[in-house]
């Protein structure tokens, strides 16, 4: 790999003897992880555990992960074992329900980790600032299948109104991606000295701006994926002085070779791939003073009140998931959802107050008097399968669903929606009409590639 003379000189300044070995570690091919869904499989891959993770693992090989049906129904994500390490901040100080924030979510890797993570009764609010990126994140989250989950497309500032709103607060902020070079060789096009300097300023911005939002005595979970003091080190000095906090420490062993502070003195967590089995990694936990008080900040009602009666909800809808006395129904325009009860006087000042992509369990769509099931309902873990009529496909008849192809059931299967699975996955819905079934897959979710690898390497 060619990395830019200036990377080279910076990173030789603050690893010294130890630079050759990193850049040896990144001429060799990236690990690849993945993490478990435990509230859907109880699988064990074929590989070496990630030591920080109790669901992840390291695989020998990489697997066709497009064309596993496994991966699409939300059994396990693919991600980096280093930002796993996120796992042990929740484990370690976090022992009751919260409030958490993930603030710059996108593509999910974390927020499904957090919704994993989180002491049961928790929720997670998910943000993405780019709207296109929030969509992905949003079916990600739907894939996971977990119900205490809101996804938000909002600018960090909006997120800041919401004074004392999150015990936690998650910032994977956006970086000059140091770490990700081996795995994604354009982020080093974009690297530069001068960039560095404009991502630790907006990272600061970013702090900033949703501090406000952050409850007394919270926790600020900050990360990048970058090596470079300037955005790791140096912006927890900022937060230490300018905005107050006081770091947090973890327990560690020292067999997992995760680095300490290259400056000041704060407990900071870095992983390096000529130490760690990952790309690399930065994280800090930092606490808020428990004596801090703020004017809350006059927020207006975005959507201003809405004085028409709320639409019914469709009867059936209540008995398409389990445990339905712990959620609120609603309807909202033709989407009918439900919403964990203890949440959702917070789910509806959020409704006022921000741009909400998705929210609980989106049940169905109305189109008439017909109530059409939705992905989101297929892949929940709360989903209550036995109001459905359901089959079992093979790899073949999967991929062409997941593409949005026709598919042809047996004759014999009773017409209407019919829930299709593959290894006893939820897998989604079809319309049986008796000659065909209407693909209801989402288009936007389709497998696009026409592609099919001759050997297909699946979990």
């Amino acid at each position: 790999m060619a990395f830019p003379p200036e990377f080279i000189t910076r990173t030789k300044a603050i690893l010294g003897a130890e630079y050759e070995q990193l850049e040896e570690a990144l001429s060799a091919d990236a690990p690849v992880s993945i993490r478990m869904n435990r509230k859907k499989s109880d699988y064990t891959p074929a590989g070496e555990p990630v030591p920080w993770s109790h669901t992840g693992y390291y695989l020998p090989e990489r697997l066709s992960f497009t064309f596993d049906p496994l991966f699409h129904a939300g059994h396990y994500y693919v991600q980096e074992a280093s930002s796993m390490f996120l796992e042990q901040a929740v484990r370690q100080l976090i022992n009751e329900p919260v409030t958490c924030l993930d603030l710059c979510a996108s593509p999910g890797g974390k927020s499904t980790l957090l919704l994993s993570t989180l002491p049961e009764g928790s929720l997670l609010v998910s943000n993405e600032i780019i709207r296109t990126r929030s969509h992905i994140l949003a079916e990600n989250l739907s894939k996971w299948g977990y119900p205490a989950s809101i996804v938000t497309n909002n600018d960090p500032t909006e997120l800041g109104e919401l004074t004392h709103f999150f015990d936690v607060i998650v910032t994977d902020v956006p970086c000059s991606g140091e770490g990700m070079f081996r795995k994604d060789a354009g982020s080093m096009d974009e690297w530069s000295p001068a960039n560095v300097e404009l991502c630790a300023g907006r990272q600061r911005r970013i702090l900033n701006d949703v501090w406000n939002a952050l409850k007394p005595g919270g926790l600020l979970i900050y990360s990048t994926c970058t090596y470079n003091t300037e955005e790791d080190e140096e912006n927890v000095q900022y937060i230490v002085e300018q905005l107050g906090a006081e770091p947090v420490s973890l327990d560690i062993p020292d067999t997992w070779q995760i680095s300490g502070p290259l400056k000041y003195n704060h407990p900071v967590y870095r992983f390096f791939p000529h130490k760690t089995k990952g790309e690399g990694f930065f994280l800090a936990v930092l606490r808020k003073d428990e004596g801090e008080i703020i004017r809350p900040r006059q927020s207006k009602d975005k959507k201003g009140k809405d004085k028409t009666k709320a639409p019914a909800v469709p009867v059936q809808a209540e008995t398409w998931i389990q445990h339905k006395d712990q959620y609120q129904f609603e309807v909202r325009g033709e989407t009918v959802r439900a919403f964990p009860k203890e949440y959702y006087p917070l789910l509806q000042q959020l409704y006022s107050l921000l741009k909400v992509i998705g929210a609980g369990i989106t049940l169905g769509e109305v189109k008439g008097k017909d109530l059409i099931p939705d992905q989101s309902l297929a892949l929940s873990y709360h989903l209550n399968r036995e109001v459905f009529s359901s089959c079992e496909i093979n790899w073949e008849e999967a991929i062409r669903y997941l593409r949005k192809e026709a598919l042809v059931l047996p004759p014999d299967l009773p017409r209407g929606y019919v829930l299709l699975t593959y290894k006893g996955a939820a897998l989604g819905f079809v319309k049986h009409l008796g000659n065909r079934a209407n693909n209801l897959y989402p288009q936007e979710w389709r497998i696009r590639s026409g592609y099919l690898p001759d050997k297909v390497r699946l979990l």
